[in-house]
């Protein structure tokens, strides 16, 4: 095959050592990310024999403009520095998991006195304990919810001194044990936290055990409404076990992993099995697995899923060998504090079944998915359809953008930019835009200054003399619709910008006043009403309610901190550069209020005297 010089230079001069390879496309984006024991010898493979190589790699290799390397110490080490230049890129080539979004955990502050449990999408080495990833926030709430009727856990911001007069309400229906008011110490709450800890990681027996003992305990010692209580928590365990299903006589900690594919589209399944009881699971989609075999997306997932996982069981089922099994398990024996993963591929007995359960699972949720994907696509074809033809367009709108303007009195005036493609949210180009040049609540001057702004930006983007600015991808393409939240006042602010950009014959524009749904189009006088029950009117409004909470949004951020900076400007001592520190460190007032006069003296970087003389002050 014919190589640029350029190519040749880099093939020639690859070393023979361990490593990651980025292959980059004439665009200079990445499209590909992967590793070698010896790169000399795996990157030129690329470019050898080219017909005996399937067509995703065939395709990836025409589009290779540029090659860099990274040399590391280790396969090891290289297995890792691609999975982490994979979740940074996500190449278009390589095998990822689908949604790009933060998946959510379960979060015990266990370094507080009276830990809470929160919901969060980062993991941190804070001291805190996590469980997860969950696929979905819902289910996430909906597993808190049993766990705060067995676990009454705290929710509140007080500050827990056990000297309260009284208990919230929470304390009165049996959803908090009231350690406000000295109802329970901080070691028995601690103890009861950790029973949930335990309860998440599947081990139910001793905690029954240990409360048991405590229930007789207190029924011997006449404390009735004590031993009540444990005997209700007791229960409401033994219901959750009993959903439980026993499907080992192992008693190890198991994940069962496997799959089902169509059509360039890959579901894994994963079990999660502690002490040969089932409970739970999760499925993951991923792409760019077209041509792929099924030990290659295997090991994939389980780089991308164990590099977020918050807990690794002693042994990970397979359904097929794979490659790289034996750096993963060393990787995953790092990940488990020195302790050994084994990685196994069973062929009869429990664990085969436990295969075969998984697989059967993976083909019915694909299957679900798609007939769901399909349903969606569907609406969002036909909504698309209807929109384009209401608004008499040249074709379907591809990229459709939507701006709205939120203040207050004309003050922390912010415009939101939200984008949809192929009638779905593409959130990782929404854009805020603080108003910079307008005085008052001019919302038609508002919306000016952001349109030009957004399209001054396109320009940039795509001008020789700005090649060494950073450049924002959100800005890099034109909208086929530009839809603009208000009525002919605001369309002709719209119309008159795109004029100034020579771009009205590029880019449709129309007004969507909210009264009557209304979609005001330029050069005409009368309105365009999409029909009541139509998908086109469906997703118009779902847009211009997306543009109104993003806008809202910014615009409460804004009010916020510029709130938290008056009253701080009001404190002697507390000049520009610690109020910075405090409004990144903590973001608002009550967050200070809530916080020790150490931890504000450490973020502030100030003396004790001063920090305990800010909280008086914001007290």
């Amino acid at each position: 095959m014919d190589i640029s010089d350029h190519l040749k230079g880099i093939l020639d001069t690859l070393p023979d050592k361990p490593g990651c390879y980025i292959m980059k496309d004439k665009a200079d984006t990445i499209i590909y990310v992967g590793k070698a024991v010896n790169l000399k010898n795996r990157v030129r493979s690329y470019f050898h024999a080219s017909a005996e190589h399937q067509p995703k790699v065939r395709q990836l290799v025409k589009n290779i403009i540029d090659i860099e390397w990274i040399v590391v110490g280790s396969e090891l080490e290289a297995l890792i520095l691609e999975m982490n230049l994979i979740k940074k890129h996500r190449p278009k080539y390589n095998i990822r998991l689908k949604d790009d979004k933060r998946y959510p955990y379960i979060k015990v502050h266990w370094k507080q006195n009276f830990p809470k449990v929160t919901v969060t999408r980062y993991m941190e080495e804070d001291g805190s304990r996590y469980f997860g990833p969950y696929t979905s926030v819902w289910a996430v709430h909906q597993t808190l919810d049993v766990l705060r009727r067995i676990f009454p856990y705290l929710t509140c911001d007080r500050e827990i001194t056990g000297e309260d007069v009284r208990a919230c309400l929470y304390h009165d229906i049996k959803l908090c044990t009231a350690p406000c008011i000295g109802a329970i110490s901080s070691e028995e709450y601690r103890n009861m936290i950790n029973d949930l800890c335990n309860f998440l990681n599947g081990e139910t027996q001793g905690i029954v055990q240990r409360l048991s003992k405590e229930m007789k305990f207190a029924s011997e010692q006449l404390l009735y409404e004590k031993a009540a209580a444990l005997r209700d928590r007791i229960q409401a365990i033994d219901r959750v076990v009993e959903k439980q299903k026993v499907i080992s006589t192992e008693k190890i900690n198991s994940d069962v992993i496997a799959m089902a594919r169509e059509d360039g589209e890959a579901c894994v399944q994963i079990f999660f099995i502690r002490a040969g009881k089932l409970i739970g699971r999760e499925y993951f989609i991923l792409e760019g697995t077209e041509d792929e075999a099924e030990s290659q997306i295997i090991s994939q997932f389980m780089k991308q899923f164990y590099t977020e996982a918050a807990s690794i069981p002693s042994q990970v089922l397979l359904p097929n060998q794979i490659e790289e099994s034996q750096v993963i398990s060393e990787w995953l024996k790092t990940k488990r504090n020195c302790q050994k993963v084994e990685l196994k591929v069973p062929r009869r007995g429990e664990n085969a079944a436990l295969i075969k359960m998984a697989s059967e699972n993976a083909v019915e949720t694909l299957s679900s998915l798609r007939t769901q994907w399909q349903a969606d696509k569907d609406k969002q074809r036909q909504a698309l359809s209807e929109i384009s033809e209401a608004l008499k367009l040249p074709e379907i709108p591809y990229r459709i953008e939507c701006y709205d303007i939120s203040n207050t009195q004309g003050t922390s005036a912010v415009g939101s930019m939200v984008v949809f493609q192929q009638g779905v949210p593409y959130k990782k180009h929404y854009r805020r835009f603080n108003i910079k040049t307008v005085v008052g609540p001019d919302d038609f001057a508002s919306m000016e200054e952001v349109l030009r702004r957004r399209f001054k930006r396109w320009e940039s983007y795509h001008s020789q003399n700005d090649l060494l600015k950073k450049k924002d991808e959100s800005f890099s393409v034109l909208p086929d619709l530009l839809i603009v939240d208000g009525g002919k006042g605001q369309l002709s602010r719209a119309v008159a910008v795109l004029q100034d950009f020579n771009l009205l014959d590029k880019v449709a524009v129309t007004g969507l006043a909210k009264q009557q749904e209304e979609l005001f189009v330029p050069g005409k006088s009368l309105s365009i009403l999409l029909p009541r029950k139509s998908q086109g009117l469906y997703l118009v409004q779902r847009i211009r309610d997306e543009a109104h909470r993003f806008a809202i949004t910014a615009h409460r951020n804004k009010r916020s901190k510029l709130g938290l900076v008056s009253r701080l400007e009001a404190i002697p001592g507390i000049g520009p550069a610690r109020r910075k520190k405090l409004l990144a460190y903590f973001g608002s007032i009550d967050k200070i209020q809530s916080a020790s006069v150490e931890e504000i003296s450490k973020a502030g970087k100030m003396p004790t005297e001063l920090a305990q003389s800010l909280k008086e002050f914001l007290e």
